[in-house]
């Protein structure tokens, strides 16, 4: 399997990063964002790096949007949220700043905007693992 020595998210991958992962098999992994837009904000990744959708194969792509959807479902439950965004940025241009292809599954709530990427402050590590234990009882 490509993993990139320099991919934070390659480091989730082997372990060598500490995350609250909330779901994995054989070549997905999904974990809580460090940097939430909203508690349970999590990412779906493959677990080779691929850098975009430019380079993704197209069923590894589909396995990673299967996935996506199952952590949709979960971290909309285990939120209690109204609804739930799925973004996936392409690009410098597009807003991409880790350059590992990666989903966000955004719990998203009536009446309440999203913040900008760059205004997010990092979450303890202790609410992340609640939240995650939440999420993966009701994967």
């Amino acid at each position: 399997m490509a993993y990139d020595s320099k991919c934070i998210f390659c480091k989730i991958v082997q372990k060598k990063v500490s995350a609250s992962i909330v779901y994995e098999d054989d070549e997905v992994i999904a974990f809580l964002d460090i940097r939430p837009l909203s508690m349970g904000h999590t990412l779906v990744i493959p677990k080779q790096h691929y850098v975009d959708i430019f380079e993704i194969p197209a069923d590894v792509q589909a396995k990673v949007y299967a996935v996506a959807q199952k952590t949709a479902f979960a971290v909309k439950k285990a939120a209690g949220a109204d609804g739930v965004s799925v973004i996936q940025q392409n690009g410098k241009a597009a807003g991409q700043d880790i350059f590992h292809l990666h989903v966000h599954v955004v719990p998203r709530f009536n009446g309440v905007a999203l913040p900008r990427f760059s205004d997010l402050e990092l979450a303890e590590r202790s609410v992340l693992n609640e939240m995650a234990k939440k999420v993966i009882a009701a994967f």
